[in-house]
């Protein structure tokens, strides 16, 4: 008699092998899992990101005043006739003016 349930104990372990180590365990699913979540997270904040890149784009092919905000922040540019002043240092007292670019067209 306990030859046949160390048998079927055997069989039962064998049985079972394959559902917690195997090619599809348990263990396996649920790494997946957590590796699925992780990429949809990051899926996420890249189609986020994409999105303020696609307006930004869309903006300077429609319009003239982002093409100018973007000129005047990234590049420096001025108006003609504007004057641009500017502070250096947080506390500085005096100002330096600068001769005004050519327009940005």
């Amino acid at each position: 008699m306990r030859a046949v349930t160390y048998i079927l104990l055997a069989l039962l372990l064998l049985l079972q092998y394959p559902l917690w180590f195997g090619k599809g365990s348990w263990l396996k699913v649920w790494d997946n899992n957590l590796q699925l979540e992780a990429q949809k997270s990051a899926n996420e904040l890249l189609q986020q990101r994409n999105a303020v890149v696609d307006a930004d784009v869309r903006d300077l092919k429609a319009g003239s005043d982002a093409l100018e905000e973007r000129a005047r922040s990234e590049l420096g540019m001025v108006r003609q006739g504007e004057v641009f002043f500017q502070i250096i240092g947080e506390n500085a007292a005096t100002s330096e003016v600068t001769a005004a670019q050519p327009d940005i067209k």
